[in-house]
């Protein structure tokens, strides 16, 4: 794998707009976190997702680049980064200012079991046809018979009431392929849903109409941190978090307060409008999974890494 080095007045300037980037994002996060306000659509990725902004905020070129100059190395002392030797920097034909890159050997001795299993369920839903038509039905199970259960998110109002919100789930054919999903359903929902996932068979069911698969391109992306290029984790940040957006218009409550038009999924047009978009936002994720398998085969390649049976995500 050749190695491409970054001079100061190359890699500087990604790294300055990548944090541009990020702080469209985690800045109005970060004082409404400092204000206790919640917010129930852009909380998403920074509550349920584990990257903090301060880590989403750290650009990183990803495997087989060198970075040089005074700036590059503060980051010798950076998790999975080090130094050059004088032997590589020689080789490069580099001077003594100073050089970092990835430690690949230590990522991989660290991270190969996220690697592997990554590339699993990325290449197994890569693979199967999309399943569309499921209309989110995910979140109203999350809220089936509300008054008998506390439901995710209750500082906020279902659209319909609890027994209008009851009556779509019992009207509808309920297919969740998602595990993540599926365990946050209420206990009276759960043996309504056609499939009863589990973590062990989500290599095995997972598929790319699902919002929630899609959704994880950025779980994915920044697990492999700082193997990959930031610009592709943020590419996976703003699909996931676009794809949020229309997961909660068409969920049961009622965001208008926010900002957001519901997706009627309880009618014709509305479940036309959700399958409308799920298959456009199917087709851009299937991009961006292509592009995560391909670096994943080229980290699983890498020398020393040898592939193993994943025991978990």
């Amino acid at each position: 794998m050749s190695v491409t080095v970054l001079a100061p007045e190359e890699w500087e300037p990604r790294a300055l707009a990548h944090a541009a980037r990020v702080r469209t994002y985690t800045e109005p996060y970060l004082r409404r976190r400092a204000e206790q306000r919640r917010h129930p659509v852009e909380d998403f990725l920074f509550t349920y997702y584990t990257q903090k902004p301060a880590q989403l905020l750290r650009w990183h070129p990803g495997a087989h680049a060198v970075l040089t100059g005074p700036a590059a190395v503060e980051r010798a002392d950076w998790k999975f980064y080090r130094p050059l030797t004088a032997a590589e920097r020689q080789n490069l034909g580099l001077n003594d200012d100073g050089a970092v890159t990835l430690d690949l050997a230590a990522f991989l001795t660290a991270r190969r079991e996220a690697v592997d299993f990554a590339g699993i369920i990325l290449s197994g839903t890569a693979a199967r046809p999309a399943q569309l038509g499921c209309f989110g039905l995910h979140e109203w199970a999350m809220a089936y018979k509300s008054e008998e259960n506390s439901i995710r998110h209750e500082y906020l109002n279902l659209r319909l009431g609890a027994g209008g919100t009851d009556e779509v789930v019992e009207g509808n054919r309920i297919r969740c392929t998602h595990f993540d999903a599926f365990r946050f359903y209420t206990p009276q929902a759960v043996p309504l849903n056609e499939l009863q996932p589990t973590r062990e068979t989500q290599r095995n069911i997972e598929q790319p109409g699902c919002l929630h698969a899609n959704m994880d391109l950025y779980k994915w992306a920044y697990k492999l941190t700082p193997a990959l290029p930031s610009e592709l984790v943020m590419d996976c940040f703003e699909l996931t978090w676009r794809i949020r957006v229309m997961d909660m218009q068409a969920s049961p409550y009622d965001l208008a307060q926010w900002g957001y038009p519901p997706i009627a999924i309880e009618t014709p047009a509305g479940r036309a409008d959700y399958v409308r978009a799920q298959r456009e936002f199917s087709a851009e994720s299937q991009l961006k999974r292509a592009q995560l398998v391909e670096h994943i085969s080229e980290l699983q390649s890498a020398p020393g890494h040898r592939v193993e049976p994943a025991t978990g995500g």
